[in-house]
């Protein structure tokens, strides 16, 4: 099969197509033709040589997947070849083929395109898993996104509107701001133009915010303490500016019960993801079949050209997902 290799790591320039055998399947996995990967984040972190896979991991980049399914182990029941399905990894989706837990595959959406199922497992389960099991989001809470016009961004500002928060955002250009209007944002500040600490915390007085999310850190540690209400819930789960922030002040997490925490997804169990996989299928799956939430897709690149499609995710000049084409369908 072809698949990206990216070798010990460096600039997008070292990432090219490359030949290597088929991966062969463990029990409980199921391997999948692919027709379109995601790129993430944690993709570009990878192949800069900065986050390694774990160790029971493809060492192969791509974290979701669509396409159908080829190859089935022994013991797996609920899926069958031919299936069309949409998949959260463990490594492997930049690749003509990609081996998976069945229990992290997921049925592609009434009326969705392998296109668009292929956005869906990485930003899904990852709101889903800190926004609403973390930090318990509910109906009526005020709730902050930062890096709003991200995959991750617009699908926490859907979720959360789609279950009655109201929801407040930042991003870094008109555009940006506009598209996460048009995605449900009640309030969304550019935070290049605008004190976004000073704007949200006049919109919401004393109340605050009951549950910030943040892939920002840094500087905005002690802006999201400050901001956060009486019980509030701030989930971290990127450091962009650094995971240290000199000079916080944490007696507020004692006078207003505060909960700072955050996970990463990757190196969750196989019960954790599949329990995530769950809540998705009953819970998200009819609103995304309802049209209430979609993905937002800015671009798709030919396998051929990953090299390009890395490059704009760190440009941050995208707005939702940025996919790969692996294979015509």
């Amino acid at each position: 099969m072809y698949f990206v290799e990216h070798g010990a790591g460096g600039g997008s320039e070292v990432l090219r197509l490359a030949e290597r055998e088929r991966p062969l399947l463990r029990p409980n996995e199921v391997l999948i033709e692919v027709a379109y990967a995601g790129v993430n984040r944690p993709d570009v972190v990878q192949r800069m040589g900065r986050y390694p896979p774990p160790s029971d991991a493809s060492p192969i980049l791509g974290l979701e997947v669509a396409g159908r399914v080829v190859e089935v182990a022994s013991d797996v029941t609920n899926w069958k070849i031919g299936d069309a399905v949409c998949a959260l990894t463990h490594g492997g989706g930049y690749a003509e083929f990609c081996a998976v837990r069945a229990e992290h595959c997921l049925p592609i959406p009434k009326g969705f395109s392998l296109l668009q199922a292929a956005a869906l497992p990485e930003n899904f389960f990852t709101v889903w898993t800190n926004v609403f099991d973390r930090a318990r989001l509910k109906s009526g809470d005020n709730f902050l996104v930062h890096g709003g016009s991200s995959g991750i961004g617009l699908t926490a500002i859907q979720l959360a509107k789609a279950f009655g928060a109201r929801v407040f955002t930042t991003a870094g250009s008109a555009a940006k701001i506009a598209a996460c209007k048009a995605h449900g944002a009640d309030v969304a500040i550019d935070y290049k133009a605008q004190d976004f600490e000073n704007e949200i915390a006049a919109a919401v007085g004393q109340r605050g915010i009951d549950v910030i999310l943040d892939m920002v850190g840094g500087s905005y540690i002690a802006k999201n303490i400050r901001l956060l209400g009486i019980e509030g819930r701030l989930v971290q789960i990127a450091f962009l500016e650094g995971s240290k922030a000199p000079d916080i002040d944490l007696l507020p997490v004692m006078l207003k019960r505060l909960t700072l925490t955050g996970s990463t997804l990757r190196p969750r169990s196989v019960a954790d993801k599949a329990a995530i996989a769950n809540s998705l299928r009953e819970k998200v799956w009819p609103l995304l079949e309802a049209g209430k939430v979609t993905p937002v897709i800015h671009a798709i690149f030919p396998i051929a050209e990953v090299a390009k499609a890395h490059a704009l995710m760190e440009s941050s000049q995208h707005i939702g997902k940025i996919m790969l084409s692996v294979k015509a369908t």
